[in-house]
């Protein structure tokens, strides 16, 4: 029988993505295990993400600065926008340090089945950003699946009328992968976004 504060402590953190019970139960030992400054490091520190960090009002990415260290960045390109599903999408995309623009972030995909409509994501505020500045690219990094493939095309279809130029990021096979483990939904986009050589 597992005392309640501990028992507590593993069901909370099976709420977190990727978390199961083994998981959990893992963490909370390790937790029990270090002395209580770290412990009280760790509660704090989710505090104060809690208390500190917002939505930037111009990207919505996750912020303790209005605008984000992105958006106020001289050095960044805004005539350029990688519009992605979530905040945390942001950082794979800044670890390749190629990107020198700034972002969108939509807060969701659609998902008709989740009840997750146009309302429910924020494309009008990035229609407004091209509408009010002088955008001249829209980069749609929406994730590969269902749901980011329909709203890459309807995010397309709502810029037609503006006259921007919008891309898609390429997707296919991954460096260093072999073929033979390819599926067929990741070799039919391979074959799509080929280039001449």
């Amino acid at each position: 029988m597992t005392a309640p504060p501990l028992a507590n402590l593993i069901n909370e953190l099976t709420k977190l993505p990727g978390v199961g019970g083994k998981s959990a139960s893992r963490l909370a030992y390790h937790i029990l295990k270090r002395p209580t400054a770290e412990a009280e490091a760790l509660a704090e520190a989710i505090l104060d993400v809690k208390s500190k960090i917002f939505r930037c009002s111009v990207c919505n990415n996750m912020t303790d600065v209005e605008p984000c260290a992105i958006c106020s960045d001289p050095r960044r390109d805004p005539s350029v926008i990688c519009v992605v599903e979530e905040a945390f999408n942001i950082q794979t995309i800044e670890q390749t340090r190629d990107f020198k623009g700034v972002f969108h972030v939509l807060l969701g995909a659609l998902s008709p089945l989740k009840g997750i409509g146009p309302q429910d994501i924020d494309v009008a505020g990035l229609l407004n950003r091209v509408r009010n500045g002088s955008v001249r690219e829209v980069i749609i990094a929406t994730n590969p699946n269902v749901e980011g493939e329909a709203t890459a095309l309807y995010i397309a279809q709502q810029l037609r009328p503006l006259e921007v130029k919008t891309t898609r990021l390429a997707f296919g096979l991954p460096v260093g992968g072999d073929l033979e483990y390819a599926d067929q939904v990741t070799m039919a986009k391979a074959l799509e976004g080929r280039r001449e050589i």
